[in-house]
């Protein structure tokens, strides 16, 4: 199974059969935690299937940082993980999900060891801050219904469907707003027929 993720498909036998031996994948339902404030962190992930929401909160609001989609890690739980401090992140599975499990002690070994390994979490390393200020820059500069039409199209590819089955709080948590507020830009955005609201939840045309 975990030989044909394009992340560690270049990677030779002695390594895999490491991984397979050490590791452990699991199934996890839509809404489940993998990861939360305060928590010790001790495996790092790789996505199979499916997609993992990763985020922080200030002032009782998520702030999103990025999504982990099959063949990515989370180099955020590996930085953790090495400091032996309680997280600051939280993990939530976007939907239902499949996801290997690397005991960080031997990814720690496997950089030192492998040089492929080490290659493939700079690679981890180089994309996640490139993600990070694309998300920053977003919240600094965009206008609000620029970003919620943002979050909405992120979220219709990363389940793969274009109707989004969520509610306007969720929303407003997850952008760090009200409701409300939610409420009037999603009615500007089908004004200009860039989504469409219905009883399913909101379409993206």
């Amino acid at each position: 199974m975990i030989e044909s993720l394009k992340i560690i498909e270049h990677f030779d036998l002695e390594l895999l059969s490491e991984i397979k031996e050490h590791s452990v994948v699991k199934d996890v339902i839509k809404g489940t935690e993998l990861i939360r404030d305060g928590q010790y962190i001790t495996s790092v992930p790789i996505v199979i299937s499916g997609s993992i929401k990763v985020f922080t909160t200030y002032s009782e609001k998520e702030f999103l940082l990025y999504y982990i989609r099959p063949s990515e890690s989370c180099v955020l739980s590996f930085i953790i993980s090495q400091k032996q401090e309680p997280s600051t992140i939280f993990a939530r599975a976007e939907e239902d999900s499949k996801i290997l499990l690397m005991p960080y002690e031997k990814v720690t070994q496997w950089i030192k060891k492998y040089p492929e390994f080490s290659a493939m979490y700079f690679n981890q390393f180089n994309y996640r801050y490139y993600d990070l200020i694309d998300t920053l820059n977003h919240v600094l500069f965009d206008r609000l219904d620029t970003r919620l039409y943002a979050y909405l199209t992120e979220k219709a590819k990363i389940t793969n469907t274009t109707i989004i089955s969520i509610s306007h709080k969720e929303i407003a948590y997850e952008l760090g707003t009200s409701r409300e507020v939610i409420t009037r830009v999603l009615k500007k955005l089908e004004t200009e027929k860039k989504v469409t609201l219905t009883s399913k939840g909101i379409q993206i045309l």
